[in-house]
């Protein structure tokens, strides 16, 4: 799970080394000895250079560094924030202790007491225009009361927020006067997989920092719904506390990402680095300074990968591709559209879908109003479903974790329905309705009692579950479950995709048939 911590994003994560050994094999060093003219099939072998220089750099790798840092340090700037935070009620700081309570403490409950105090913050930014437009993360300058930035040339200025956008995790600043030095985002050329860059930033404060290393990796989804609309670079360039909205380069002095996140297991840098793509913020950031609202398409669905799990218990042809539909929100353009729970979006607009992240990436780029036409997967079938794009809503994300976090367990009560494949079921009733405080436009069978020892309960099935679908198709009695559940086995499939209503909202669930003795 990621986590900001001091203005930079850091994961506990688990580190294995694991060591190789070679049986039967031979290591072919460069430059050892000739190559033999018949080479094994499928053989690599490692490339020498010139004779006599198997260890200074490749050809198009710099021999230093200091050239490049040289010319865009001017425009890096530090970035120190002050901001308002809640302050510890009823604590009080003991050393070796830490914070313990203390009735009447400092910061006590007292009616009418300022319980918030000020913090200091820090991270970095970077020129992107000679009057004073310095591009920032978003988490840097949330918040904010004060900005001071601190130039190269040691200089502090006052600056004033001009736009940010959370989604992204971008924000632009402005300081005043003219001919700062910048540099430029190269959104049109992408850097591929082992190419060199490097950070430039203000880890830890210091300020005028530079840390090297290559494009580790390209296209990572961090962050779950914190950054849905962003693909990162992933690089192994040092990257600290502090160094949040600083820019990559690449060894042209070119700005290809902002740094803005870690994975670290001690909050420091492990090699693990992400910035968001020269080409995402360019965009953004154009926007900001233009003074403009970010606003993107809206659906109003939940959606999913549709696994193998998924595509086999659907009787998809091998290598299907989509993004699985779990829910859709009342009212939301999506349902207006025809959208249902269990559809597989396969493409929009003419742009091949292959899982959740392009779907909602490209509903984002749509702009509020316009067409999405939508080519889907329902019970097997093709069809094609035009949609017009709503805005998605600012505080959508909080409104999910509110409905997640006050979920509460369906209240117990006596088991009533058919069981089938390990789960007891019946209509959903008004009396079923008031006791699991099911919802009037709930539509299923509802789950009330769970065989602990069967697949289902493996899984973790809940009384108070509605089973909405099953196998893509909606199930509204037990009958109609027993079928699905009939044609999956004969049609030789492990199990049947059920979509189920849980508290937290729709979830797909394959449901393994259980062997014949």
């Amino acid at each position: 799970m990621l986590k900001r911590k001091e203005f930079i994003l850091g994961a506990a994560v688990g580190l294995t080394f694991a060591a190789a050994a070679t049986a039967g094999g031979v290591i072919n060093w460069p430059g050892a000895q000739a190559a033999p003219a018949a080479q094994a099939a499928g053989q690599l072998v490692p490339s020498a250079g010139a004779a006599g220089l198997a260890f200074a750099p490749p050809q198009g790798a710099p021999l230093s560094f200091a050239d490049i840092f040289q010319q865009v340090a001017p425009a890096v700037v530090q970035i120190d924030v002050t901001t308002r935070v809640k302050r510890p009620r009823g604590v009080i700081q003991i050393p070796g202790f830490g914070a313990v309570p203390v009735p009447g403490a400092p910061g006590g409950s007292g009616e009418g007491e300022d319980d918030s105090t000020t913090a200091q913050g820090a991270g970095s930014g970077f020129f992107i225009s000679a009057d004073g437009y310095i591009v920032t993360n978003n988490h840097v300058v949330e918040n904010a009361e004060e900005i001071t930035v601190r130039l190269n040339d040691e200089r502090e200025l006052k600056a004033r927020l001009i736009g940010r956008d959370p989604l992204t995790d971008l924000a632009v600043i402005k300081v005043e006067g003219s001919a700062f030095p910048f540099v430029s985002f190269e959104d049109k050329a992408e850097p591929r997989v082992g190419d060199w860059v490097i950070a430039v930033g203000n880890p830890f404060g210091l300020g005028g920092t530079a840390t090297a290393g290559i494009v580790s990796a390209k296209s990572r989804a961090i962050g779950g719904n914190e950054n849905p609309y962003t693909d990162f670079i992933q690089i192994d360039a040092a990257i600290n506390r502090g160094n949040s909205g600083g820019p990559t380069f690449d060894i042209y002095g070119r700005v290809i990402g902002v740094n803005t996140a870690i994975f670290s297991p001690t909050g420091g840098s492990v090699g693990i680095g992400f910035a968001i793509p020269a080409g995402i913020a360019k965009e953004t950031t154009d926007r900001l300074m233009r003074g403009e609202k970010i606003e993107r398409g809206y659906l109003g669905v939940t959606i999913g990968n549709l696994t193998n799990e998924y595509r086999e218990s659907l009787g998809l042809p091998a290598g299907t591709k989509g993004a699985y539909i779990t829910d859709v929100t009342a009212g939301a353009p999506g349902e207006q559209g025809g959208l249902q729970a269990g559809d597989v979006v396969v493409s929009l607009n003419g742009r091949p879908i292959v899982g959740s992240n392009e779907l909602t990436r490209a509903v984002g780029a749509a702009k509020p109003g316009d067409t999405l036409r939508l080519e889907l997967l329902r019970e097997g079938r093709r069809q094609t479903i035009n949609v017009r794009a709503g805005t998605r809503p600012a505080n959508l994300g909080a409104a999910e974790a509110q409905t997640e976090e006050g979920a509460e367990t369906p209240a117990p009560g006596a088991a009533v329905g058919e069981t089938v494949e390990g789960l007891t079921l019946a209509p959903i009733s008004p009396a079923l309705r008031t006791r699991y405080d099911l919802p009037a436009e709930a539509r299923g069978v509802v789950v009330t009692a769970v065989e602990a020892r069967s697949e289902a309960g493996r899984l973790r099935f809940q009384p108070g579950m509605v089973i909405v679908q099953a196998n893509g198709r909606n199930v509204t009695t037990v009958r109609e479950l027993r079928d699905a559940v009939a044609a999956a086995r004969t049609a030789g499939r492990p199990g049947v995709l059920l979509l189920v209503r849980t508290s937290s909202g729709n979830a797909p669930i394959v449901l393994p048939f259980a062997k014949s003795e």
